[in-house]
């Protein structure tokens, strides 16, 4: 079948890139709502660009180099191979493929995976660990995500994309009365999960998608994996896989800083905040207009279900 236009000029900006290599096989993966992603052949090389959607201000540079930090600090990454700015101000990355499984219930639920599942949680705990030694990285900040993650929903509510959330509003003054002491920020992968994680039959193989990446408390990361949200409908609260003192233990045993389970725990329910608000951004961008999305629109309608999360998180039923 003949490669579409739009299709055959990106295999042709690609085949520069690498150096005029040989580029076929150019095929649509299912992506994220910020990103498409593409797998590829460049002669006989089997590679992975990651292209940003339209709406997408960050520095696809940024990740860039995160990426290539990570390498050098024993994370499991894929090779960062090429990235490249265009004149409009987009960008791609591409890095080499690495075998596996992403999608959460299959990772869970898969009799290939089964043996795979066992070993996850203490998988993960060392590689955050590992992510947590990152050197610094130019171009990556520290946001209060209190104040960032207010201010994105009262531009939603003044964009006239998003309505009041008193749930969302409520849950903000509890993590405003409790947050924890602040430490010194190490560079965090900001959205460290399954769907984010390449899984074989041996376990975790690579970490990808770091465009979340900032500077922040290590315990973040942490408690963004045990989000109710990404334990897709397990019920242990590790990734769905497996407890707390399972990835504690390991977080620490691979050289992390020690874990306090309450700080955990707030930035466990600061995720589910988040993740609400990021919902709600990320439809806007369909109802605005700015990129039609069937997939933009459903996530949209997960907002009700963080807010369910949260009356259960406060009634200390979770």
């Amino acid at each position: 079948m003949a490669v579409a236009a739009p299709e055959s000029e990106f295999a042709a900006t690609l085949s520069r890139t690498l150096g005029n290599a040989q580029v076929h096989g150019l095929t649509r993966l299912s992506g994220g709502a910020s990103r498409e992603t593409w797998r590829f052949i460049a002669d006989d090389r089997p590679l992975v660009v990651q292209r940003q959607r339209a709406g997408d201000v960050r520095d696809m540079m940024i990740e860039a180099r995160v990426v290539s930090a990570a390498a050098d600090a024993g994370v499991p990454v894929p090779s960062l191979v090429a990235a490249e700015r265009n004149d409009d101000g987009s960008a791609f990355m591409v890095v080499e493929a690495i075998e596996g499984e992403t999608i959460a219930r299959k990772i869970q639920r898969d009799d290939e995976h089964a043996g795979a599942r066992s070993k996850l949680p203490a998988q993960m705990g060392a590689a955050l660990a590992a992510i947590h030694r990152i050197d610094p990285v130019d171009g990556l900040e520290s946001v209060d995500q209190i104040e960032h993650y207010t201010a994105v929903m009262d531009e939603l509510i003044e964009s006239g994309t998003g309505g009041p959330q008193p749930m969302l509003e409520l849950v903000r003054r509890w993590l405003i009365e409790h947050r924890p002491t602040q430490v010194d920020p190490v560079v965090v992968h900001g959205d460290f999960r399954l769907g984010n994680l390449i899984v074989d039959v041996n376990g975790l193989g690579a970490v990808i998608d770091w465009e979340l990446a900032h500077l922040g408390d290590p315990m973040e990361d942490l408690g963004w994996l045990c989000v109710k949200a990404w334990r897709f409908g397990q019920d242990p609260p590790v990734a769905g896989l497996g407890e707390y003192d399972q990835l504690f233990q390991a977080y620490e045993a691979a050289g992390g800083a020690r874990v306090d389970p309450d700080v955990v725990r707030w930035w466990e329910v600061m995720g589910t905040w988040k993740w609400a608000i990021m919902c709600s951004l990320q439809a806007s961008v369909h109802l605005s207009g700015a990129a039609r999305s069937h997939e933009l629109a459903a996530i949209g309608r997960r907002v009700c279900e963080s807010e369910h999360d949260l009356f259960l998180v406060l009634e200390d039923r979770w």
